[in-house]
């Protein structure tokens, strides 16, 4: 019963995803100048903000240090656009613990044991995200745009999810469509969901949808919301 569930699921999304999928390496050809030309306003963007932002990334660095032991800064092997690979920096929010296996160890679960005093409230005004301002400069991320996952977790779910590595086709945000309507998931049941959310974006982008996708990041700031 489970397997043709998840056949019926598969096929349902492969029909929905065919005509996306043919006309989108046309779609890339025809709209690469608004794509780059958002990666450029995404680049000027974290220039002008870096002078406003670097005070409180070095409050946030002291409070790290005095809170508990380890770097300040968390980096992670991640899959970017194409496919690449690219180091994703976070403000560290976690104490170094032995995990099962490296796949556990990527993923954060409700009330993870391992996330710090301070962590908690790190990750829940989405502070902790601030150093990718410099993925954003080193033109490997964007604002908005699908989430990038951490390699291994990208890998098994490439494997275990059709089209997967589609979402690869634009640059990775620090906030996203799927972000703001699902919030933190990691397990593969729930990360069908969020593809679909990826889709869309990457279907429907402008910059009215971008524009949604920053107030409603806002708004889950300021409340917490969907935060792990």
């Amino acid at each position: 019963m489970e397997g043709s569930t998840a056949e019926g699921w598969e096929g349902e999304l492969g029909r929905w995803l065919e005509p996306f999928l043919v006309r989108l390496r046309r779609k890339a050809q025809r709209y690469w100048a608004p794509f780059y030309l958002k990666g450029l306003i995404d680049f000027l963007f974290a220039l002008v903000l870096l002078p406003f932002v670097l005070p409180l990334m070095a409050i946030v660095a002291v409070a790290i240090r005095l809170d508990s032991k380890g770097p300040i800064l968390f980096r992670q092997k991640r899959i970017g656009h194409a496919g690449r690979s690219i180091t994703v920096y976070k403000f560290r929010t976690m104490r170094d613990v032995d995990a099962e296996d490296e796949r556990s160890a990527a993923m954060t679960k409700a009330d993870d044991e391992r996330i710090t005093r301070l962590g908690h409230l790190l990750r829940k005004l989405r502070i902790d995200e601030l150093p990718q301002i410099f993925n954003i400069l080193k033109w490997q991320m964007s604002w908005i745009g699908p989430r990038p996952e951490a390699q291994v977790l990208s890998l098994w779910y490439t494997s275990e999810i059709p089209f997967y590595r589609y979402r690869h086709v634009v640059k990775p945000g620090i906030s996203g469509w799927a972000q703001v309507n699902q919030g933190h998931v990691a397990a593969v049941d729930e990360v069908h969901r969020k593809l679909q959310y990826d889709f869309y974006y990457i279907k429907y982008f402008s910059p009215w949808l971008d524009a949604l996708i920053f107030f409603r990041t806002v708004k889950t700031m300021l409340t917490g919301w969907g935060a792990r």
